[in-house]
């Protein structure tokens, strides 16, 4: 039996829907579905105190839960609903798609969900810097006067705004990971953009093809700009493919001089020659790279892309300058620590991949690297052949360093590397130490893991909070 299309709260009265997952996307799309008539039951493979209480808390509710078997398709299932990180070749998929049974996520949820005064979407993503760039723009449009919220990937379930009324916003700013895009088909946004590529999360897509395609379903439909990165190619090339609606734009960023159409940097200055009335002729200003935090080259073009979501929705310049002078980063993002013996230490645990790790050793002239952890597939050439004449040293530590120390061996052999053979958290504070060693005043202790935590932490926040503990306590000592 196929699955007929929901658009309105109330078709989802007495629908037999599946939501896979217990996690917090999960647990809001099924209690969402339960509150609209719908008969839910959620499926997980996990078990353990922390799921069994999970399970309780729905079931009180009136929600149907099964643990431990995340593969069969329950009875009478008429819809699945996904979180965001279960592989499109789960086993449930294969059974729903093998019952004609569709398979959406929770973002796709919120859309059909909208109302027909529903808030606007300016969707954010990308391989690196999409919490950032929807914090940012979030700021530039609270400062413009508007009502908003940073939604989505970013912590807020986006599918718990819609059901409180997502008409009380008059815009959304919406960060969009590349597993919630993938299920959300129908997802349409005022304007969009997709911030750089660069191979992630291959694992579950399958290839860097697949990985893109989904990226670029983010300006499927869009109605009037689709932002992309001038500098990586292969985010224009996702702009041309897109079916938008007629007169949509494509508004390109860069951190040179722009042309027509594009944002960019002048003298200091983010300048505007896209949403002007002549962009052959005049460039409107926008901000100083100053007022920017940090101006690290990467977090510049973040900046640009929020300014042009805002424009795009019709932002004044000076509130795009005031919403970038109020924004601050989340902790662990380019984080100054402190200084020590007159060597900067920096938190950018967030550089869980390479393409992150790489914008965060551009930023800075002389370093001292503390890298490694579990690489997730990645390789570490290119990395470390840009980065070698900014290296005064390296520490590496986690599980899956041997990969870095092989690439720093091939293509920087002078540069001096500490290899920690140990993956206890408390290695941190030797990888500190050790990197305080090597370092000379002026230089910068970076950690930019470019590798994820959990081999030796529960998260990279956990890792930065680490790091930077481990900073005061070296401040401690030589005070």
């Amino acid at each position: 039996m196929g699955s007929r299309k929901v658009t309105f709260a109330s078709d989802w009265q007495g629908r037999n829907i599946t939501v896979a997952g217990l996690g917090v996307s999960g647990i809001s799309a099924a209690r969402a579905l339960a509150g609209l008539g719908a008969s839910v039951t959620v499926v997980d493979g996990g078990s353990g105190a922390a799921h069994e209480e999970r399970a309780a808390r729905l079931r009180a509710e009136g929600i149907a839960v099964r643990l431990g078997d995340a593969e069969s398709l329950p009875p009478g299932t008429d819809l699945v609903v996904t979180s965001p990180g279960w592989k499109p070749t789960s086993p449930l998929f294969a059974a729903a798609a093998e019952a004609g049974v569709d398979v959406i996520g929770d973002v796709e949820v919120a859309w059909r969900l909208r109302g027909p005064d529903a808030a606007p979407w300016l969707a954010v993503t990308g391989t690196n810097g999409k919490t950032t760039t929807t914090q940012m723009l979030a700021s530039i449009l609270q400062t413009a006067g508007l009502r908003t919220a940073a939604v989505g990937n970013i912590g807020t379930p986006i599918v718990d705004v819609i059901l409180e009324g997502d008409e009380a916003y008059d815009v959304l700013a919406v960060e969009l990971s590349s597993y919630q895009l993938h299920w959300a088909p129908s997802v349409r946004a005022h304007s969009a953009t997709v911030l750089n590529l660069a191979p992630d999360h291959l694992d579950w897509h399958g290839s860097m093809e697949a990985y893109a395609a989904d990226k670029g379903r983010i300006y499927e439909g869009n109605h009037v700009a689709c932002v992309y990165n001038v500098s990586d190619k292969a985010t224009e090339d996702l702009v041309r493919e897109a079916d938008v609606e007629e007169g949509c734009r494509a508004i390109g960023f860069t951190l040179n001089a722009p042309a027509p159409s594009q944002l960019g940097v002048v003298d200091g200055i983010l300048v505007d020659r896209a949403f002007v009335p002549d962009r052959q002729k005049q460039a409107q200003e926008l901000a100083e790279i100053s007022d920017v935090q940090p101006p690290a080259p990467h977090n510049i073009a973040n900046a640009l892309a929020a300014a042009a979501l805002a424009r795009a929705f019709g932002v004044q310049a000076t509130a795009v300058r005031d919403g970038l002078r109020a924004f601050r980063p989340d902790a662990h993002r380019i984080e100054h620590v402190a200084d020590v013996a007159e060597v900067a230490y920096v938190d950018d645990s967030k550089a869980t991949n390479t393409h992150a790790a790489q914008a965060s050793l551009a930023a800075y002239e002389s370093i001292v690297w503390i890298a490694g952890g579990l690489a997730k597939g990645a390789t570490f050439d290119e990395l470390v052949t840009g980065a070698a004449k900014r290296l005064r040293g390296v520490v590496l530590i986690g599980a899956d360093r041997a990969l870095i120390r092989e690439a720093l061996a091939r293509h920087a052999p002078e540069v001096p590397v500490v290899d920690l053979d140990r993956t206890d958290t408390g290695a941190m504070s030797e990888a500190v130490r050790r990197a305080a060693e090597l370092a000379q005043p002026g230089d910068t202790v970076l950690m930019a893991p470019a590798c994820a935590s959990m081999d030796m932490f529960t998260n990279y926040n956990k890792r930065g909070e680490a790091f930077a503990d481990a900073v005061r306590e070296l401040g401690s000592t030589r005070a």
